[in-house]
């Protein structure tokens, strides 16, 4: 194969949790033709438009998968719609736009679940991303995260851009953040249940337990990504998720979490916390269509894998 060949993949946003995924992945299933290159916010800031084109001469990426990002909790979505809307976007339209100047082959981007309209009809599907306002805790990040998805088509219709976008359900994995304020639900969990072990005290979980969330393990969200990167050429966004039936409780999950870390202490529940949206069910039919066989990793499966992880690195996991 000759060098004008070869694929240089370059992942923004890198050292988080899907970019340390796709790592893995990577590394398990090496190509000849390709060489990947993992940034973090050391590498540069992807809010300079000098910074970035910066990176972009340096790396000379043929393929950018665009994990980088603001994010933060629902109180500091809230808080901080202006930053969260601007930033995003200063970022979004920087690596965007040093793709087309730099002829990049394939732009991978990141979108979440959460920017689909607030009032909807389940399962959502990729069509119905601009139906309606996003919920207003967090319009300021979804709005950025939307445009990604119509600039996708629109430098598709201008310059022939081959850009795309994915639409990930709950991530949880190695590698995660396991804060307790600030975490997702399921590392959340996983450094409370690990606490209440240590400390010899009752596991509370917040809220009653019920709300439904189907949750897809990083390292089966990496191996999809890569998927699209090397074989989904539609401009249209693509919902990565597991199927409709293997959506569980928060309760279910906490469940399965006490018993991986073999818990055998009291389990309670605080109802005067909020449990937030009952469902977000997500079809995954556009992804069966293409890869009516792949096998997902199961939840009881990926949350021994988590808890494991988690007890092994708890001095350095971010927490």
């Amino acid at each position: 194969m000759s060098a004008s060949e070869a694929s240089v993949v370059m992942v923004t946003g890198g050292s988080g949790l899907v970019g340390k995924a796709i790592q893995s992945f990577v590394a398990q299933n090496p190509r000849k033709d390709e060489t990947w290159v993992y940034l973090s916010s050391k590498d540069g800031d992807l809010k300079d438009r000098k910074a970035t084109e910066a990176i972009f001469e340096r790396v000379k990426p043929t393929q950018v998968i665009h994990l980088a990002a603001k994010v933060g909790g629902l109180f500091a979505n809230m808080k901080q719609k202006v930053e969260f809307y601007r930033e995003n976007t200063l970022i979004n339209d920087n690596v965007m736009e040093c793709c087309r100047i730099y002829k990049v082959k394939k732009l991978v981007s990141y979108l979440s679940t959460c920017i689909f309209p607030d009032k909807t009809t389940f399962p959502i599907d990729e069509t119905m991303l601009h139906n309606g306002p996003p919920h207003p805790s967090n319009e300021g990040y979804a709005y950025a995260k939307r445009l990604v998805d119509t600039m996708n088509r629109a430098y598709a219709e201008e310059y022939g851009c081959n850009f795309t976008s994915i639409i990930p359900t709950n991530i949880y994995g190695p590698d995660d953040n396991f804060s307790i304020q600030s975490g997702h639900v399921i590392p959340g969990l996983i450094h409370k249940v690990y606490l209440a072990k240590k400390n010899n005290t009752p596991f509370t979980i917040w809220g009653t337990g019920s709300p439904l969330r189907q949750f897809i393990y990083s390292l089966d969200l990496a191996e999809l990504t890569v998927w699209v990167m090397r074989e989904y050429h539609k401009p249209e966004p693509i919902i990565l998720s597991v199927d409709e039936e293997a959506e569980v409780s928060i309760k279910d999950v906490a469940l399965e979490v006490v018993k991986a870390m073999k818990f055998e202490g009291e389990v309670l529940y605080d109802t005067t916390k909020a449990d937030g949206q009952f469902k977000k069910t997500a079809s995954n039919k556009k992804l069966r269509s293409h890869l009516p066989d792949h096998k997902f990793v199961s939840i009881q499966e990926g949350i021994q894998k988590s808890v494991d992880w988690f007890v092994e690195n708890y001095d350095t996991a971010r927490k």
